[in-house]
């Protein structure tokens, strides 16, 4: 696993959404760069719609989602819709599953203010779903708790 450095993380809030709003449907977009080691973080009510590679796919979506009482932070990840054959969408299933605690470290430490105001949530279920047509690589993955991810 690469290692999280909080100085390679830009955060934008895209509004209204700020350091405590919304809760619901919050939504967080990473996206990384290859020659830097930049890492992306947008949050807001809807998924940031800049800086997306439409060939690669490679960002890791995620947002908060309330059923039946209980918060859960789910994310996505997309491994292939068919103009990858199985091998590669293999490669990148297993890179997305390596790297995913990376992302999972963006979100939680660049939306760290947040928790200060909603603490309870440290403790919800991270689930990731990678989206594949490939049956062995379409799953849910649990995650942890966001707890798991946070820096002292």
């Amino acid at each position: 696993m690469s290692d999280f450095n909080p100085e390679k993380l830009t955060v934008t809030y895209l509004p209204p959404a700020s350091i405590f709003n919304p809760i619901d449907n919050r939504k967080y977009k990473l996206t990384h760069s290859d020659t830097t080691g930049q890492l992306y973080l947008s949050i807001g009510s809807q998924y940031d719609a800049a800086n997306l590679n439409a060939k690669m796919r490679d960002e890791v979506l995620g947002e908060w989602r309330r059923e039946l009482g209980q918060y859960t932070l789910f994310g996505k990840v997309y491994v292939s819709g068919g103009e990858f054959d199985e091998k590669l969408s293999q490669i990148r299933f297993m890179i997305f599953k390596k790297e995913l605690p990376l992302a999972l470290y963006a979100f939680v430490n660049g939306d760290k203010g947040f928790y200060t105001y909603y603490p309870w949530l440290l403790d919800a279920p991270v689930y990731i779903y990678f989206e594949s047509i490939f049956n062995e690589f379409n799953q849910v993955i649990y995650f942890g708790t966001p707890r798991q991810y946070l820096m002292k």
